[in-house]
C-alpha cells in the first residue's frame, strides 16, 4: 500500500470530493413536526399561500393613507372610523382620505391604507387623530405587503436542510404537520487497542496501571448522533489479527466505518494492514495536522447478506471507512475535519463543509511548525468582538482540557508567531 500523506486542505477536498458522489436514500420516511428536529429534508416544504396572506400591520397603532401625513404635519386630523385587531378584517368601506382605522399588531391593513402610524406618535381626541409633532412617514411604513416573504407555490425550505427550530417554525407556519426526511445513515464505530476498558455499570474491573477506559467510541457515537447519524459501538478490537478481522466484517455492512487507533507505525498497528485484507481502497494515510496526522480515509466492498432487507444500508456498493489516531483530542479533531462533512452527506444535508469562524487571540501564540495546528481553545464572544484563548493542555490524550475548550485554534503552517490581538480561525464543534 503507497503512503499518501496530504495537507489538510488536500485531504478535506479528498473527503468532499467522495461525499458529493454518495448515493442518497430512495425512500424517505415521513416525521411528526416535533420528531423531525435534527433530520434532514427529503422532500421541499413550499407556502401553501402568499406569506404574509394579506398587508399586515407591524406595529399597534392607526391605518392610514400616506398622502394623508402632509396634512397631518400642517397640524390637520383624521377622523379615526373604527378598528381591526388580529384575526379579523374590516368589514367597512376601503379607508377614504382624511379618515383613519385603529389597528393592531398582526392585522390585516384595510382596503384603501398604505401605511401605520405608530400610537405613541399621536393623539386621539373625540375620534380626531393628531400627530405629537411632525415627523416622517413613507409609503409602506409599519406594514409588511402580501406576498413579500414567500408567493403561493414558492419553496420555503430546499431538500437538504438540516430540521432546526427555525425550519420548525417556517414548516407550522405553512401548515406541514408532518415532513419528509432522509432516513439516518449507519454509523459503525470501532475501539481497538488491548489498553482499553469498558466502563460497566454491572461489571466493575479494577483496572490495571496500564489500562485506561474506552472513551473513544463513546466520543464518536456521540459526534455521530449530534450529525445525525445512528451509531452502533462494536466492541473493542483487541491488537491482533482476528478480532480486527471480525470488527472489520462486522463493520462492513454499515454505511459507514469508524475505528480509533492502531493506524500509526507501531508493531501492534495493524489496521491498515487488515483493511487490505478486505480488498480497501485507500484515498489518503496520513494528513499534515497536529493533532491527527495518522488518519485513513478508503472504502471497502459492502457486505450486506448479514442484515434483514429493512435493515440494509442504501449507500451503494461500498462502505467507507476513517481510521482516526487512538489519542482521544486527536480522534475528536480528526471527526470535525473529515468524518463529521462526510457524514452529513450521507444523512443528506447539502451544507456540509466544517464550521470556521474569526476571533481575536487573547494572549500571543507561538505558532513555529510544519502543520497545521487545531488546538483546543475557549472561544468568548461578546456583542463587539469574539475572543479566543488557548486551553493549557497536556498533548492529545488530554480529555479534561478538551472538555474545558468549546473551539479549536487553527494555527496555519508555517506562521510567524501571533500577537495578542491578532484575528485567528477556529473550528466550531
Amino acid at each position: 500500500m503507497a503512503e499518501r500523506v496530504l495537507s489538510y486542505e488536500q485531504a478535506l477536498e479528498e473527503v468532499l470530493r467522495h461525499a458529493r458522489a454518495v448515493a442518497l436514500p430512495a425512500a424517505p420516511e415521513r416525521m411528526e413536526l416535533q420528531a423531525a428536529l435534527g433530520r434532514v429534508l427529503a422532500a421541499p416544504v413550499t407556502a401553501p399561500r402568499d406569506h404574509p396572506p394579506f398587508d399586515r400591520s407591524t406595529r399597534d397603532g392607526y391605518a392610514i393613507r400616506a398622502d394623508d401625513f402632509d396634512a397631518l404635519n400642517t397640524g390637520q386630523t383624521l377622523r379615526l372610523i373604527g378598528s381591526v385587531h388580529a384575526g379579523e378584517s374590516w368589514a367597512g368601506a376601503p379607508l377614504a382620505s382624511g379618515q383613519t382605522i385603529e389597528i393592531m399588531t398582526g392585522a390585516p391593513l384595510p382596503a384603501g391604507a398604505d401605511a401605520v402610524i405608530m400610537l405613541e406618535h399621536v393623539i386621539v381626541e373625540s375620534e380626531s387623530l393628531r400627530v405629537t409633532q411632525p415627523r416622517k412617514l413613507r409609503l409602506g411604513e409599519h406594514m409588511v405587503a402580501r406576498g413579500s416573504e414567500a408567493h403561493s407555490g414558492d419553496i420555503v425550505l430546499p431538500v437538504g436542510r438540516r430540521i432546526g427550530a427555525a425550519e420548525i417554525a417556517v414548516a407550522a407556519s405553512c401548515g406541514a404537520a408532518q415532513l419528509a426526511v432522509f432516513e439516518q445513515p449507519r454509523v459503525a464505530i470501532v475501539p481497538t487497542g488491548d489498553e482499553l476498558v469498558e466502563p460497566s455499570l454491572t461489571l466493575q474491573v479494577a483496572l490495571t496501571d496500564a489500562q485506561i477506559y474506552n472513551s473513544n467510541s463513546h466520543a464518536l457515537a456521540a459526534l455521530a448522533r449530534n450529525e445525525g447519524g445512528l451509531a452502533f459501538r462494536l466492541h473493542i478490537a483487541r491488537d491482533n489479527r482476528e478480532d480486527l478481522w471480525d470488527r472489520l466484517a462486522q463493520g462492513s455492512i454499515f454505511d459507514l466505518l469508524v475505528l480509533s487507533g492502531g493506524v500509526s507505525m507501531g508493531k501492534h498497528d495493524l489496521v491498515e494492514e487488515m483493511l487490505t485484507q478486505f480488498d480497501a481502497e485507500f484515498f489518503f494515510t496520513g494528513t499534515r495536522i497536529q493533532p491527527g496526522k495518522p488518519i485513513v480515509f478508503g472504502r471497502i466492498p459492502k457486505r450486506g447478506g448479514e442484515l434483514q432487507p429493512s435493515e440494509r444500508p442504501w449507500h451503494g456498493s461500498w462502505t467507507y471507512f476513517f481510521g482516526l489516531p487512538g489519542n482521544p483530542i486527536s480522534t475528536q479533531v480528526c471527526f470535525h475535519l473529515f468524518v463529521a462533512p462526510f457524514l452529513r452527506a450521507l444523512t443528506g444535508e447539502t451544507e456540509i463543509t466544517p464550521r470556521f469562524a474569526e476571533g481575536r487571540l487573547a494572549e500571543s501564540v507561538r505558532a513555529n511548525a510544519d502543520l497545521t495546528r487545531f488546538l483546543p481553545a475557549e472561544l468568548t464572544s461578546a456583542y463587539d468582538a469574539a475572543t479566543v484563548r488557548l486551553v493549557g493542555w497536556q498533548g492529545s490524550g488530554d480529555l479534561a482540557a478538551n472538555a474545558r475548550a468549546n473551539c479549536y485554534c487553527v494555527l496555519p503552517p508555517r506562521a510567524e508567531d501571533f500577537a495578542a490581538g491578532e484575528t485567528v480561525r477556529v473550528l466550531l464543534r
